[in-house]
């Protein structure tokens, strides 16, 4: 379906990993190397700077923010002094971080690439890293075909994470220690998802990353519930926020990989919805 969504913010290089906390949207421009926020009027604050590239976004219970550091592979936390590590996964994930998902007990899942995808190499199966809030890191999943975008129940007892490569949402239950088990098949897609968004009738919203790309609403199974068309963009990423987290952003860019000196074409479009937003983040 054909719909005109309303433009929040563009002059971005590359919006990816969105938010919604405490009435903004905080999301990565990765390639600008900056966290942002910005209210649903379009007024943005430029948050933090990230030397080795944002991706996925969390909160700690009491408010802090946690930022993905792609290129090192480190998980970091925004204190009042700065930037902090709270841990290096480089060992436990073969290829640049991206996505995550922050539980309500700080514990944080994170996916990663597994291989690079610029220069030809073949896909391969990689892990998800879970990083507690004191730096205890674990292989949480294994053999997923590029983890990304991410999503926790509102029970807090179920894992979606979307598999780009493999082209499905896949599901897990989560223990009581964090630990992930009982993997399956949410859905077959057909397509990559990459960034995605859960609803309180327990259906997730897709980012099509392709160009022309789309944002599409699935239920558990795999049918296909509403489709968004984006004509002239990739979209990849998407969250649920606004009132009643009723507003559907859809982060944009022409290209996964802009070059130094693109024109910064990437922006933010809100679309209202019916269903609102439910679980994490």
């Amino acid at each position: 379906m054909a719909r005109e969504g309303r433009l929040v913010l563009d002059g971005l290089v590359f919006p990816e990993g969105p938010r919604w906390f405490e009435g903004r949207l905080w999301f990565s421009d990765m390639h600008a190397h900056e966290v942002v926020a910005v209210t649903p009027d379009g007024e943005r604050e430029t948050i933090v700077e990230v030397a080795n590239q944002p991706s996925g976004l969390g909160f700690l219970p009491d408010g802090r923010l946690l930022i993905v550091s792609m290129t090192d592979r480190k998980l970091l936390r925004l204190d009042p002094d700065g930037l902090w590590e709270v841990a290096d996964i480089s060992d436990k994930a073969p290829y640049n971080c991206n996505d995550m998902v922050t539980d309500a007990a700080g514990n944080s899942y994170i996916g990663n690439f597994g291989f690079d995808i610029t220069d030809g190499s073949a896909p391969r199966a990689t892990t998800m890293v879970m990083v507690t809030p004191d730096g205890e890191s674990s292989v949480a999943a294994d053999g997923l075909q590029f983890p990304n975008g991410t999503v926790i129940t509102p029970d807090g007892k179920t894992l979606v994470v979307g598999e780009s490569w493999g082209q499905r949402l896949t599901a897990f239950d989560i223990a009581d220690d964090g630990s992930l088990s009982n993997q399956r098949v949410w859905a077959d897609l057909g397509f990559p998802p990459d960034g995605i968004a859960l609803d309180a009738d327990g259906a997730i919203w897709v980012a099509v990353p392709t160009n022309p790309g789309a944002l599409v609403r699935v239920a558990e199974g795999g049918e296909t519930l509403e489709r968004i068309e984006v004509s002239d963009m990739g979209v990849y990423a998407c969250m649920l926020g606004g009132e009643g987290r009723k507003t559907l952003f859809s982060l944009e860019a022409p290209t996964s990989n802009p070059q130094p000196g693109d024109p910064r074409r990437g922006r933010i479009r809100a679309f209202d919805v019916e269903v609102g937003g439910a679980g994490l983040p």
